[in-house]
């Protein structure tokens, strides 16, 4: 299994630049996510965790994929909007899914590009397709692009993890974008760490 590799340098970075955030890191230890290097399979993972439990989307990737056998545009094509939403999801969601294989299987959307593109072209580029808005793009930059500088405002863990961080009862975008900057080269290991945050009762 890949996963999103990290060390010494990224946690004195942001050890030195915010000491809460280092203490927390210190108290968690080393956190280990997957990186999934297929960008089609991360982004119809992306699509179908979208508003529900983490536990939820798994139990209905399993059940997809289990369907389509590999997951690639010609696979997913081969189902109806019906048969793809009986794995667990909504019609609307099984559509988005749809409309992004037919549109990678046209040329229309072209992820071997997607590499060579600065963070904010990827997002731009997928966020042209139904269904994909910036949440979904940004997890594809962390999770399957390894790029090392996201902090995802759309995403509600992340905004609970800083709020339950630094002791704050509301997060305006203006003081996120604060704290997002000191996390600066390394935003996509802070992003782990206050995901672990908003998920611990006990920080």
């Amino acid at each position: 299994m890949l996963e999103l590799i990290y060390g010494k340098r990224e946690v004195l970075h942001l050890t030195l630049q915010d000491p809460v955030l280092g203490e927390a890191i210190s108290h968690i230890g080393h956190i280990s996510r997957a990186v999934e290097p297929d960008l089609f399979v991360s982004l119809i993972q992306s699509i179908i965790s979208q508003q529900i439990s983490k536990k939820a989307a798994e139990t209905v990737w399993n059940r997809f994929s289990a369907r389509c056998g590999v997951v690639t545009p010609d696979t997913v094509l081969a189902f109806s909007k019906e048969e793809i939403a009986q794995c667990g999801m909504s019609k609307r969601k099984a559509s988005y899914l749809l409309g992004l294989a037919n549109a990678i299987y046209n040329g229309e959307l072209e992820l071997k590009r997607l590499p060579s593109l600065h963070d904010e072209e990827v997002i731009q580029s997928l966020c042209k397709q139904p269904g994909v808005g910036r949440w979904t793009a940004e997890m594809m930059l962390i999770f399957s692009l390894s790029r090392p500088d996201i902090v995802s405002f759309s995403d509600l863990g992340i905004r609970r993890g800083m709020m339950r961080l630094y002791g704050l009862d509301s997060l305006s975008k203006e003081e996120f974008m604060e704290y997002r900057m000191r996390y600066s080269p390394y935003g996509s290991v802070a992003s782990l760490y206050l995901w672990e945050i908003a998920g611990n009762e006990t920080m």
